[in-house]
């Protein structure tokens, strides 16, 4: 059951937009996207993600995996 739940950034927000997009997708067959609840949850699920996105953005550190010291030319 643990191994279902997502660890890294990258698995959380691929798991929110699926999420989303089957959601828009079921509502679109059943013709309850004009329900403003359903608008209200989209737009809130819309933005949760967004603000997600931007703080893990900002959060993200970058990691060389090079060693200073000893410095490759991948010309040769």
């Amino acid at each position: 059951m643990l191994k279902f739940i997502p660890k890294t950034t990258d698995t959380i927000v691929l798991t929110l937009v699926t999420l989303l997009t089957i959601g828009v997708f079921t509502a679109g067959l059943w013709d309850v996207l004009d329900y403003i609840i359903v608008k209200v949850v989209l737009v809130i699920s819309f933005g949760t993600l967004f603000f997600m996105a931007c703080y893990y953005a900002i959060k993200n550190d970058v990691i060389e995996n090079r060693l200073e010291e000893t410095p490759q030319d991948d010309l040769n």
